[in-house]
């Protein structure tokens, strides 16, 4: 947890002021018994109302002042804690932002979320504690002991006895707890697990009917977070009252033997009212550091969780080379894509996804790629990006190794849609400009004419203005794609990448997608992953995928004669009449 404290280091002033008035308070808070002890003996006892009224006053204005120093300290110690909080979950999001798929895997979304909301949260609770009462708790304990002592040495035996006593009880529930907080926090993935599930799939639940079963799977999961958290409170709720017994023992021991005293002369009664507080408040500054022991082994849990995300290196890291050409002749064209002898495996897979894969998409032509369920289509077009990175083998963009680029250089060069169309909460043209933060209106409409999503745009009540619900549940799936198109179409880059795009898509917008693209995007390289025969057929190189290898490369005539697996693809898909 000290690790990540050093993100205090912006709001070491306000940590400075708050520890200096905490120092402040914890002085005036000391001051007071003497006060009291003062006004019992000079004035109480001797009848002294004007001594009374003075130190009352006196003490008044002490009171006040510990009470202002409170109020502030308070409020730079929030500044400070949410601040430290600010900057931890941004640093945390922002190292997760350079994770590839493959840390995302590992770790999980869903505990990703966790990580970033509820374990942040525990640390800065936890902070604001430490930085006001983990601070005057010590002074307070100290501070009481010293002054306990100056008004009567004989009866601070008394504490030789009961800190030990409270430091044991404080250790025995610390050391029960703590495994306890770490497993809670791991529950809470698995309930957040289960919840995003359950709310993300609702579709196919309610479809399969599957509503009790899911209810079931949410309700074990949140019992067991539930018994453990029990069991844990359980273990914490002994404290307390242990805590009051031995208080109220030692308050009934010190009366005790401060009345003994009192009765031989060696002690007055203001001086046993004094210690009798200074008692009290070393008692309840261990007390203190005690609610922050409950405190402090979850928080120590949730850095543990912070520090682990913090600590992954991802494994795909940026290249020097801005990826300028080194092609000669006619490959000089910007877009030009080979891949040589590539192949890639999933993390903990047992077979590659593919095998050996070499082949050039050339700037001013479409590659398309076509292939059964499970052939690697998806996954080799994912490598381009570099959502993950080949085992074997080289990727050039340009004739540079695309490993050897800088990943946002790589990315700019790519308008890349994927198969799932993802859209954000806001408008139509905000989603369409998030593929060029400065692209004009006529820019967007024109990405969203080529998208053919014009159309159905120009029917919404506010055009380009209408709100898009989160995830683009506001509308349909072909609508979605559309508009995932026209977010790659408008940053009009050099390499297009369309992975199964065209699926939601009937065959007449199919066409006059295709026909646009062909127009509009002529000198850029597209690269287009399909299913549909219908989609591929026109296009000048068609590289035919089987289980993870090439099966054949051509245009749609050549593969026709000399590739068997594409033959069968066709045949399924077309009628006689159509093949001929």
């Amino acid at each position: 947890m000290l690790k990540l404290f050093r993100l205090l280091k912006p709001y070491r002033i306000p940590v400075i002021i708050t520890l200096l008035l905490v120092f402040i308070q914890s002085l005036a808070e000391l001051y007071l018994p003497t006060l009291m002890s003062d006004i019992v003996d000079n004035g109480v006892v001797t009848g002294d109302t004007a001594y009374i009224w003075r130190f009352g006053l006196y003490m008044l204005l002490v009171a006040l002042g510990s009470m202002v120093c409170s109020i502030i300290a308070s409020y730079f110690s929030s500044m400070s804690a949410t601040g430290f909080g600010k900057l931890l979950r941004g640093k945390v999001f922002k190292h997760v932002t350079n994770f590839s798929l493959e840390e995302f895997d590992k770790i999980g979304t869903a505990s990703l979320i966790t990580r970033t909301t509820n374990d942040i949260n525990q640390i800065q609770q936890v902070l604001v504690m430490m930085l006001r009462i983990m601070v005057m708790a010590p002074m307070m304990a100290i501070g009481g002991l010293i002054m306990a002592l100056s008004k009567d040495r004989s009866l601070t035996l008394v504490f030789v006895v009961v800190i030990p006593v409270m430091a044991l009880v404080i250790a025995a529930v610390a050391s029960r707890g703590l495994p306890l907080f770490k497993a809670i926090q791991k529950k809470i993935d698995k309930l957040n697990l289960v919840l995003r599930e359950g709310l993300t799939g609702i579709r196919v639940i309610r479809s399969f009917n599957r509503i009790e079963f899911e209810k079931q799977k949410f309700e074990a999961a949140n019992r067991d977070l539930t018994e453990t958290s029990i069991k844990v409170n359980k273990i914490f709720a002994i404290m307390m009252p242990a805590m009051m017994i031995i208080m109220n023992f030692t308050q009934i021991a010190i009366v005790w033997f401060g009345g003994h005293r009192i009765d031989t002369g060696e002690m007055q009664v203001g001086d046993l009212m004094a210690f009798i507080q200074y008692a009290m408040q070393i008692m309840f500054s261990i007390l203190m550091v005690t609610m922050i022991f409950v405190m402090i082994p979850r928080a120590s849990a949730s850095a543990e969780r912070i520090n682990e995300v913090l600590d992954i290196e991802p494994v795909i890291k940026d290249g020097d080379e801005k990826g300028k050409a080194s092609l000669t002749g006619s490959q000089q064209l910007r877009g030009y894509l080979e891949f040589r002898n590539v192949t890639f495996s999933y993390p903990g897979a047992e077979q590659p996804a593919i095998q050996d894969i070499s082949f050039a998409a050339k700037p001013g032509e479409v590659t398309a790629i076509i292939g059964g369920t499970g052939a690697g289509k998806s996954t080799l077009v994912s490598l381009i990006p570099r959502f993950y990175d080949v085992d074997s083998g080289e990727i050039l963009l340009d004739g540079v190794d695309i490993r050897k680029m800088t990943q946002a250089d790589l990315r700019s060069r790519i308008g890349f849609v994927p198969q799932k169309a993802v859209l954000f909460s806001g408008t139509v043209a905000e989603n369409i400009r998030y593929g060029k933060d400065d692209a004009t209106d006529e820019e967007i409409q024109k990405a969203a004419r080529i998208a053919q999503a014009d159309e159905f745009i120009s029917k919404m009540e506010e055009g380009y203005a209408a709100p898009i619900s989160q995830g683009g549940s506001n509308v349909s799936g072909g609508q979605k794609q559309r508009l995932s198109i026209a977010r790659a179409l408008v940053r009009r880059a050099e390499l297009l990448i369309f992975d199964d795009s065209f699926s939601a898509l009937d065959f007449k917008t199919d066409a006059k997608l295709r026909a646009a693209l062909k127009r509009e995007a002529a000198d850029a390289t597209m690269l287009i992953v399909a299913q549909r025969v219908s989609t591929v057929m026109d296009a000048d190189r068609i590289i035919v995928l089987n289980e993870s290898k090439v099966a054949g490369v051509g245009t749609h005539h050549e593969l026709m004669e000399t590739c068997e697996v594409y033959r069968e693809i066709v045949s399924s898909q077309l009628s006689e009449e159509e093949i001929a």
